[in-house]
């Protein structure tokens, strides 16, 4: 039998990460179509709300049922607005391990959001969940991502030579593929002993992961 993630939330001083519904249809599609978050993942662009209905009702459902992985939304827990998804992909049950992957809105960066929920990701990973690694895999060039996955105890283990694909605007506007490297990080169960509450994130926002 395949091994899944629960449907579950995660509360922390801030923010509750919870599964995606409906209501989160606009709000997603409007930080879908962010100028960094077009150049760091490979979402369709524009990016409409058919897409995030797609994402919401069909993609995570699947990849949670399949053992694939998870999609949470993340919430302010005061106001319940929209501030990101963290998503886990690419789970191997055996190992039990996942890559983690995270977005925040370009309205509610340099809170520390990305950080806080990335780590309470973790936590609940590798207490809940027994899990024994989480990967993150930011592009080179995304110093802002590379940023987070160190405040959160990420070792970097190396580098994936001309294995991302970016985007980039030409003169004219238009987004084109730019090949860079992937830099690989690792969190074991060990790196977050002593890593508790929020932690300051002041420009971080996503590690690149294929959204489609």
């Amino acid at each position: 039998m395949t091994s899944t993630f629960p449907n579950i939330s995660i509360s922390t001083e801030r923010l509750v990460l919870r599964p995606l519904d409906e209501d989160d249809v606009p709000a997603l599609a409007a930080m879908m179509n962010d100028e960094q978050v077009a150049a760091w993942t490979h979402v369709p662009q524009p990016f409409t709300e058919d897409n995030a209905a797609t994402w919401i009702g069909d993609h995570a459902p699947a990849e949670r049922t399949a053992g694939r992985g998870l999609d949470l939304a993340v919430t302010e827990f005061l106001t319940q607005r929209l501030v990101g998804v963290v998503q886990l992909t690419k789970t191997n049950w055996h190992v039990r391990s996942t890559e983690l992957s995270y977005i925040v809105a370009p309205w509610a960066r340099g809170e520390g959001y990305a950080s806080e929920a990335a780590l309470a990701t973790a936590q609940w990973l590798f207490g809940d969940q027994k899990f024994e690694r989480v990967e993150l895999r930011t592009a080179a060039d995304n110093t802002a991502s590379q940023q987070v996955a160190q405040k959160i105890g990420c070792i970097s283990e190396g580098v994936l030579r001309g294995a991302c694909i970016a985007r980039a605007r030409t003169d004219d506007g238009v987004w084109t593929d730019v090949r860079t490297d992937f830099i690989v990080w690792s969190l074991l169960p060990e790196d977050l002993e002593g890593a508790t509450g929020p932690l300051t994130d002041p420009d971080g926002f996503t590690t690149f992961t294929d959204w489609n």
